[in-house]
C-alpha cells in the first residue's frame, strides 16, 4: 500500500471518534473475565443501556432466555475469539425493554494498552430475517402455484420464450416428462397462438397486449387442446404473463353443435330432394312405359316390313339388337325410378339376396365408359365365390357407381402417373364387401361424417345418398387414406348365408 507522505497522521482520539460515529454496534469485553469494558453509542442505543449500566451486566441480563443463548455458550464463543483470533455467531440480544434483537455478531481479539480484549461487532438483522422469511413464504407460494394448481400459467419474454410455467401448463404442452427444462423454448414451437381476431403470430399478439389482450392457444395432438385466457404485459420488466384455462370440452361441444346444425340443414335439403324425387318418379313412370310400348310397336312393324319384302334382309336383326338394348335401358331406368320411389317413400327394407359380383358386373359397362373418357384404367378383382348379401340390388348398384365415379373424378383431377382404380369384392367377418381404391391425393377426413363434397361443382348428394342407402340396409360404409397414397372407399352388407 502506498502512503501519501503529505497526509496527516491519525491519533488515538480520531479512532475513538470514528468508533463513536459508526452505525455498527461495538462492545469491548475483557479477554479474561469477559466483562464489558466499553460500548459505542450505536450499541447503547440498540440495547437501551448506557455504558455505565452495561458494564456490570452479564450475558443472561442482555441475551435471549432461549437455551442456545445461555451464558455458558456466550462465554465459550468469546473465549474462542481469544484463542483463535476471531469467532462469528448469530446472537439474540435482549434490550432493556425486553425486545429480542437478532444480530450477526463477530468477536475479534484485540491487544489494548491494558491487555488483551475481545471486540464484538454486531448488527441488527431482524429486518433481513423478516425479508428472508417473506421470500421463503413467497417461494412456497410460487412453488404451490407452479405444482399444485390447475391454472395454466406461462411467463414469457418478448420473443415468446418460456421463462416460467406451471406443471399443468407443461402437461398441456406435453413437456412435463421431458428431461430437458422448458425454460427458453418458444411457445409457438409447441402450440398455435391465436389473438382476438383469429390466427396470428406471437409478435402481433404481444403487440396487442396494452396491457391486456384476449388470447387462445391451440395444442395439436390426437385430441387437440384449446386454452383460452389473457396475455398481460408486465410493468417495468420485459415479460408477459399468460393465464389460460382449458376450454377443449366447450370447443368440441360447439363444433359438434355446428356439425349437427349443418346436418339439420342438409337433411332439410335432403327432404326437399325426396319430394322432388317422388315427383320425378311419378312423372317418369308413364313416359317410360309409353316409350316401351312405342319400341314394341317399332319392333312389330319392322318384322312386318321384312316379311313383306320391303326391308333389306338382315336389317331386322340390327333393328332388333338396337331396340332390345334400348328396351333394356328403359327397363333399368324404370327399376331405378321404382326403387327410388320406394326409398324416398316409406323407407321399408326390401329383403333381397344378391351377389355382389353380379352387381359389379352390371355396373362395369358404365364405369369403364366413364373411365375411358378421362384415360383411367379400371382393374377388377372379383371374389372366386359368390358374395351373397341381403340388399336392394338396384340401389346397391347405384352406390357402386357413385364410389367408382368419385374415384375416377379424383384420378382425372390428379397428376399421378398411375391412373388406375381398383374394384374388389370379398367376404369378410362383417359381411360381403366392396372396395374402390384410387391413386389420387387421398382423403383428409371422413366424408361420410361431413356428408358434403369438396368438388367445385358437386352437391355432395352422391356420397350422402350412398351412406343412407347402405346404412338403411344395415350395412356400413367408410373411407380412409390408402396405404401408398390415394383413397380407399368401401361398404359392407349383411351376408345372406
Amino acid at each position: 500500500m502506498v502512503v501519501d507522505p503529505q497526509a496527516p497522521e491519525l491519533v488515538d482520539s480520531d479512532f475513538v471518534a470514528m468508533m463513536r460515529a459508526s452505525h455498527l454496534c461495538v462492545l469491548i469485553h475483557d479477554a479474561a473475565t469477559k466483562n464489558i469494558l466499553w460500548a459505542n453509542p450505536a450499541a447503547c442505543e440498540l440495547l437501551e443501556w448506557n455504558v455505565t449500566e452495561l458494564r456490570p451486566l452479564k450475558a443472561n441480563h442482555m441475551s435471549s432466555s432461549a437455551q442456545q443463548y445461555d451464558r455458558v455458550i456466550g462465554r465459550a464463543w468469546l473465549q474462542e475469539a481469544v484463542e483463535k483470533g476471531m469467532s462469528r455467531i448469530e446472537w439474540h440480544y435482549r434490550s432493556r425493554s425486553g425486545r429480542i434483537i437478532p444480530t450477526d455478531a463477530i468477536a475479534t481479539r484485540v491487544e489494548l494498552a491494558q491487555g488483551p480484549a475481545v471486540m464484538v461487532q454486531f448488527r441488527n438483522v431482524e429486518r433481513e430475517q423478516r425479508v428472508e422469511r417473506e421470500l421463503r413464504q413467497t417461494t412456497s407460494y410460487v412453488d404451490a402455484l407452479a405444482r399444485h394448481t390447475s391454472t395454466v400459467a406461462f411467463m414469457l419474454d418478448s420473443a415468446g420464450a418460456i421463462r416460467f410455467a406451471t406443471d399443468t401448463a407443461l402437461a398441456h404442452l406435453g413437456l412435463s416428462g421431458d428431461a430437458e427444462p422448458p425454460v427458453g423454448r418458444l411457445l409457438e414451437s409447441h402450440a398455435t397462438v391465436r389473438g382476438d381476431c383469429g390466427e396470428t403470430s406471437w409478435e402481433q399478439t404481444a403487440a396487442a397486449a396494452t396491457p391486456v389482450t384476449p388470447v387462445r392457444v391451440e395444442v395439436p395432438g390426437t385430441e387437440p387442446v384449446t386454452l383460452e385466457g389473457s396475455l398481460e404485459r408486465l410493468r417495468d420488466v420485459d415479460a408477459y404473463l399468460m393465464i389460460l384455462h382449458d376450454v377443449s370440452t366447450r370447443v368440441r361441444g360447439e363444433e359438434q353443435r355446428s356439425l349437427e346444425l349443418r346436418h339439420e340443414n342438409y337433411l332439410a335439403r335432403y327432404n326437399a330432394m325426396g319430394d322432388m324425387a317422388m315427383a320425378i318418379a311419378h312423372e317418369l313412370g308413364q313416359p317410360l312405359a309409353a316409350a316401351a310400348n312405342f319400341l314394341a310397336g317399332v319392333h312389330a312393324r319392322a318384322k312386318l316390313l321384312e316379311s313383306s319384302g320391303h326391308v333389306p334382309e338382315g336389317t331386322t336383326g340390327q333393328l332388333e339388337y338396337g331396340l332390345d338394348s334400348a328396351n333394356r335401358q328403359i327397363g333399368r331406368a324404370s327399376a331405378i325410378v321404382s326403387a327410388l320411389r320406394s326409398f324416398v317413400g316409406h323407407l321399408e327394407h326390401l329383403e333381397q339376396v344378391a351377389d355382389l359380383n353380379a352387381v359389379i358386373g352390371e355396373c362395369l359397362y358404365f364405369v369403364r365408359l366413364r373411365a375411358a373418357a378421362v384415360g383411367v384404367e379400371v382393374e377388377v378383382r372379383l371374389s372366386e365365390h359368390p358374395v351373397l348379401v341381403r340388399c336392394e340390388r338396384v340401389l346397391t348398384g347405384q352406390v357402386v357407381l357413385n364410389l367408382c365415379f368419385n374415384a375416377i373424378d379424383e384420378m382425372a383431377g390428379s397428376d399421378t402417373a398411375d391412373r388406375r382404380i381398383e374394384l374388389v369384392t370379398e367376404t369378410r367377418d362383417e359381411g360381403g364387401t366392396v372396395t374402390v381404391a384410387d391413386h389420387g391425393r387421398g382423403v383428409r377426413e371422413d366424408v361420410f361424417v361431413e356428408s358434403f363434397t369438396s368438388k367445385e361443382h358437386g352437391s355432395g348428394i352422391g356420397l350422402a345418398l350412398s351412406y343412407r342407402i347402405i346404412t338403411r340396409q344395415h350395412g356400413s360404409i367408410w373411407c380412409a387414406p390408402r396405404e401408398g397414397g390415394g383413397s380407399l372407399f368401401g361398404f359392407s352388407l349383411p351376408s345372406a348365408s
